[in-house]
């Protein structure tokens, strides 16, 4: 039985490639038909049958993505800035098929994200943050996964000419991560003097802290980097700030790293050898708990009062004592007895 209606709509021409709508970097959007193509008048088996079929650039085969009745449809899931090859084929109700010429397009480029973003600054590569930059697509402050901006990135990396070109593209030098601190925070932990110089005309001052109440100083204390430290006295960082534990640079470094370079450079700039924290220890106890014997000759040489007495009513030599410090206790003992 035939269908001369159908036998009809297959005189226009179904030779006709797809027609190409909107392109983006992961889609195209394909359509088709002409006079008569789009009727649906009864049951679905006398209507006009669709199939899209795409070429496999590897076998030179077309494989069949779309069949149905609709005139249009969207192939996703497609790759950035790559070539397509699309033909439709046209089946009437009876069985006779049209082919179409083949229609080549291509997906565009994919757009700028945070993630372009943060790996031109961790591959310091100047050319490709310009490019994502004056994009104008991508916020300059986005975080990555641990909370951190280009910008603090850059600045942690010690990536000089990418902080300035970050903070000319209006990054926030304000901006602190999850632990409270900022680019400029990060960069005295790190001891990038060139970066901390550069950031120190934003923010007015050293009065920043972190979630844990420390300053700068702290950062670059526990850093270690002299030239670094020696700037920030100069340019009028305080020196006895207290964190939330109220201790101050010169305890932290009696505290973690032991360095007797930087802990000499605080002490001669002026820190205070007897300052207590909260629990009334001294930057001699907290050397001496942390079995810092250098520290603790140094600390006494620069007047440290080995006399002094926590809350709990210990002091240094009472301290080395219960933590089996024989060498300091020797020492200890023995400014006393002189």
């Amino acid at each position: 039985m035939t269908h001369p209606v159908y036998q009809k709509s297959l005189t226009f021409p179904h030779s006709a490639p797809p027609i190409v709508g909107k392109v983006s970097h992961h889609s195209i959007e394909l359509s088709w038909g002409g006079e008569g193509g789009g009727t649906r008048s009864g049951p679905p088996e006398h209507w006009i049958r669709y199939s899209v079929e795409e070429l496999d650039p590897k076998t030179h085969t077309y494989s069949t993505i779309y069949t149905g009745y609709s005139q249009h449809y969207a192939v996703e899931g497609l790759t950035p800035s790559t070539s397509y090859k699309f033909r439709l084929r046209v089946t009437s109700p009876s069985g006779q098929t049209s082919l179409s010429a083949a229609v080549c397009v291509s997906t565009t480029r994919e757009p700028m994200s945070g993630k372009n973003l943060h790996q031109a600054v961790n591959m310091n590569d100047e050319e490709e943050l310009s490019r994502v930059l004056q994009s104008g697509t991508v916020d300059v402050n986005v975080c990555d996964k641990l909370g951190f901006t280009p910008l603090m990135v850059a600045a942690q990396k010690g990536y000089a000419r990418l902080v300035h070109m970050l903070v000319e593209h209006g990054a926030d030098v304000l901006m602190k991560n999850s632990s409270g601190k900022d680019s400029l925070m990060l960069a005295c932990f790190v001891g990038h003097l060139e970066v901390v110089r550069y950031l120190r005309g934003f923010v007015g001052g050293w009065g920043c802290r972190d979630g844990g109440g420390c300053s700068p100083l702290h950062l670059a204390a526990d850093g270690g980097n002299l030239q670094l430290i020696t700037y920030m006295i100069q340019d009028g960082c305080q020196l006895d700030v207290r964190d939330n534990s109220l201790w101050t640079p010169l305890m932290r470094v009696c505290a973690l790293s032991g360095n007797a370079s930087v802990v000499s450079l605080l002490i001669k700039a002026g820190a205070d050898v007897n300052i207590r924290d909260k629990d009334g220890k001294t930057p001699l106890m907290v050397a001496v708990l942390n079995n810092h014997e250098e520290l603790v000759k140094l600390l006494l040489d620069s007047g440290a009062d080995y006399h002094v007495k926590n809350e709990f009513g210990s002091g240094a030599a009472e301290m080395a004592k219960a933590f089996g410090r024989e060498n300091i206790l020797s020492l200890l003992e023995g400014r006393m007895i002189s």
